[in-house]
């Protein structure tokens, strides 16, 4: 997310200033013009805090570097300050900060985490992280929130400005840690959960993904082999008048279909394919989506139970144990990873808890988004007054059995792709033994003819 810096006038003509975070330059307008008319000043202008190429000299040495500011007047002021003669500052041409890797921020967790526990002070721990990371991306987040921190600024405001590079969920996580008592417990909560997260999904995409492909790339096959190969064989015997068997004429039918309807097939294929993905990138798409996925034979319920795992462990690791933590919920429900299950909680349980004074259990109950395993397990917490530790062990119970569960689908669905397979291919071989088998009954001079079919047996 990037800096901008509102300037204005009040309307005793004194200038103000100040920054606010936004994902694009037009969103940052809209925002400033809206604080505007909410307190009484003029916007003269909004700047991106941008990064910017320098080149100095001390001496006889010559310096390169790049600094963060607001306006190029900025960096050369400081570096004058500083004593260098200062001999071109320019603009960078491509500051968009880029993606980083799941994997990178995972491991940047975990060793946080464990450096924590090992009582290394958090300024030193963040300096070793960044002069140790190898993604430049990563890096130069880690150090821009280093410096924010060591000048004072709000932690949860410094982390949840890099949300775009560290995931959402981690960046809020992380900036809460560092405000709350039990640091070390908050970092350790979110390595484990970015890493059931990555490991759910590297599963998900063994069970689903490579079958797709798999099948897709079959069918492919498949279909060129019926619609280009197949027919150049097939077509010899019709020219000669051969009586064709029955698994022979109808593959030869169902090629002269093809490709006389080639962009009609190819376009039933992709406009709805392209439709159900535009639909699904949006919210309402996403809602649906994930309001049915959990009713897909063998996958649904695993992803039902995953949802719930990582809305306990999240749960547990922000619950304080005082009030119905209104927030906590409303942040677990947001890291659930399911919009349907987050809406469910945001605008069923969270209300009957306000407003109509529902204790955790009733409200999580009517949502009908958790198993009867779940709410029993937050009944009980709710009696002993140990909702905290419930979490945690519903949390640790999901996550044993959709680990073994995922192991069991993904050799379920890798049977049946295997089974389909061997289905096409038998079929692909009995087309072709039945075609080997064509006996040519010609006229009285027919050696030619034989001649061919005996080539064509021969090919086949």
């Amino acid at each position: 997310m990037a800096e901008f810096r509102i300037e204005g006038l009040s309307l005793a003509g004194k200038p103000i200033q100040g920054i606010i975070n936004a994902d694009t330059l037009k969103l940052a307008k809209q925002r400033a013009e809206q604080m505007a008319q909410e307190r009484k000043f003029k916007l003269t202008g909004v700047q991106v805090r941008s990064t910017f190429l320098y080149r100095v000299k001390k001496g006889d040495e010559k310096i390169d570097g790049e600094q963060k500011a607001f306006t190029k007047q900025e960096v050369t002021d400081a570096l004058l300050k500083m004593g260098y003669q200062v001999l071109y500052v320019r603009k960078k041409l491509f500051d968009k900060v880029g993606s980083v890797p799941p994997t990178d921020v995972v491991s940047f967790v975990r060793v946080s985490s464990d450096l924590i526990r090992q009582k290394l002070p958090f300024n030193e721990m963040m300096q070793l992280l960044i002069n140790d990371i190898q993604n430049k991306n990563l890096r130069e987040c880690l150090r821009d929130i280093n410096q924010e921190l060591k000048q004072g600024k709000d932690s949860e405001k410094a982390f949840v400005k890099h949300e775009k590079e560290l995931g959402k969920f981690a960046a809020h996580m992380l900036g809460l840690a560092s405000k709350s008592g039990n640091m070390a417990e908050i970092y350790e909560s979110t390595a484990k959960f970015l890493e059931r997260n990555a490991e759910f999904k590297k599963n998900l995409k063994s069970a689903l993904i490579m079958p797709v492909v798999t099948l897709v790339i079959l069918f492919g096959a498949v279909g060129y082999y019926v619609a280009y190969i197949f027919p150049a064989t097939a077509s010899l015997f019709v020219k000669f008048k051969i009586e064709l068997p029955p698994m022979t004429r109808t593959t030869l039918k169902l090629s002269d279909f093809i490709i006389e309807n080639i962009l009609w097939i190819v376009l039933s294929f992709a406009v709805p394919l392209v439709a159900f993905l535009r639909f699904a990138s949006t919210e309402k798409g996403r809602y649906i989506l994930d309001q049915y996925m959990w009713k897909i034979p063998a996958i649904g319920d695993l992803m039902h139970k995953t949802s719930i795992e990582i809305f306990c462990r999240v749960f547990y690791a922000l619950y304080s144990g005082s009030g119905e933590n209104i927030e906590v919920i409303k942040m677990a429900a947001e890291a659930c990873g399911n919009k349907y299950m987050e809406a469910q909680i945001r605008t069923v349980a969270l209300p009957l808890m306000v407003e109509k004074g529902m204790n955790i259990t009733e409200a999580f109950e009517a949502t009908g988004v958790f198993t009867k395993t779940a709410i029993s397990r937050f009944h009980s917490g709710a009696e002993t007054g140990n909702v905290k530790n419930s979490a945690l062990q519903l949390a640790d119970y999901y996550e044993k059995e959709t680990g073994y569960r995922m192991r069991n689908a993904i050799d379920l669905i890798q049977l049946v792709i295997s089974m389909i397979i061997m289905i096409v291919l038998t079929g692909l071989t009995l087309v072709s033994s039945e075609t080997a088998t064509i006996k040519p009954k010609p006229p009285g001079g027919g050696g030619l003819l034989i001649h061919v079919v005996h080539m064509l047996r021969s090919f086949i």
